[in-house]
């Protein structure tokens, strides 16, 4: 159990899930589009499965590192929650760090041997350096912590596109194939881009709202995050700043989707993502405890998790009479 804490297994699921999602819904499903392309689709199950797996191992080992380095920190902060040292010795966890990097870059290099690319094999390499500068330097400077963060959150969309390189299938298939009511089924490239824009900005949010709660260690241990330089109302602020230019596109998109026709995507986004949004932003103007920071987070989070399921209700719609 106490494994399972420090890798933070919840927030893998999440990592996994979202990865799934997007591949059997989103790639996976244009299959029949791609039958005659050339290269044919390399994310069958297996290649995905491992994949996948190699991102969850190397997210798992960036929990250990970073809890690793922020023992002091969270004695202070959550002194409940911590395991290193505890329960489980360092040398230990740092093994275990090693170990799943390891694991996690051999099941990439592995998918990329199929493709003869061993050059994307690099994106891996960089999510494993980021994270271990991230947690020994990136996260205690200003705003450079929580950009990171946010841009490794979007590489494990991203990732999927760089494996399956699916731009390259436009040149045998329309952009706006079939259905001419609904002429947005057959673009999955946009949407793995929008869905990845989305977990960039509320990860970046999320990140602040961390640091916002985590004030009072942070300080004692010499960080210089946001809230630390710019104070908890300055830094409120903008998190808030980034929630309305996540919102104007979330808007915008929904008007967009009643035009072609996807009625339940665009009330989906309107009602469980764009009014949650609104009402979570006003929560955080509110916040001034430690308690109300982490309530924020942790909505932020359930905002999140609604935001990936998006994807069942774009799958439903689009192949609904």
């Amino acid at each position: 159990m106490n494994w399972l804490r420090l890798i933070r297994w919840k927030n893998l699921l999440i990592i996994f899930l979202t990865q799934y999602l997007v591949w059997q819904f989103v790639i996976w499903a244009e299959r029949s589009n791609f039958e005659n392309a050339t290269p044919h689709l390399l994310l069958n199950f297996l290649n995905f499965f491992c994949l996948a797996l190699s991102t969850v191992l190397i997210a798992a080992a960036g929990y250990i590192i970073n809890d690793y380095f922020d023992i002091k920190i969270d004695i202070i902060n959550r002194p409940g929650k911590v395991v290193l040292e505890k329960a489980i010795p360092l040398k230990t966890a740092i093994v275990a760090h090693s170990s799943l990097n390891l694991i996690g870059l051999l099941l990439a290099a592995y998918v990329a041997k199929q493709a003869h690319h061993y050059e994307w094999l690099s994106l891996q390499v960089l999510c494993t350096t980021l994270l271990w500068f991230y947690s020994t330097n990136f996260k205690r400077q200003f705003m450079i912590g929580n950009v990171v963060v946010a841009l490794l959150t979007a590489l494990t969309i991203i990732v999927l596109l760089i494996y399956e390189p699916i731009m390259h299938y436009y040149t045998h298939v329309p952009m706006f194939p079939g259905n001419s009511e609904k002429p947005l089924g057959a673009i999955p490239l946009w949407i793995i881009i929008i869905y990845s824009c989305f977990a960039f900005m509320l990860t970046w949010m999320r990140e602040i709202v961390k640091d916002m709660e985590d004030f009072k260690g942070d300080a004692e241990q010499g960080c210089v995050t946001m809230p630390i330089k710019w104070g908890l109302k300055r830094s409120a602020n903008f998190t808030i700043l980034l929630g309305a230019l996540t919102i104007l596109p979330l808007i915008c998109g929904s008007v967009i989707l009643f035009l072609f026709n996807y009625i339940v995507l665009g009330c989906y986004i309107s009602i469980v993502l764009v009014l949650p949004l609104i009402a979570w932003c006003v929560q955080l103007w509110k916040a001034t405890t430690t308690d109300q920071y982490a309530k924020s987070s942790r909505n932020l989070k359930i905002i999140m998790l609604f935001g990936i399921c998006s994807v069942l209700v774009y799958n439903f719609e689009k192949f609904w009479p």
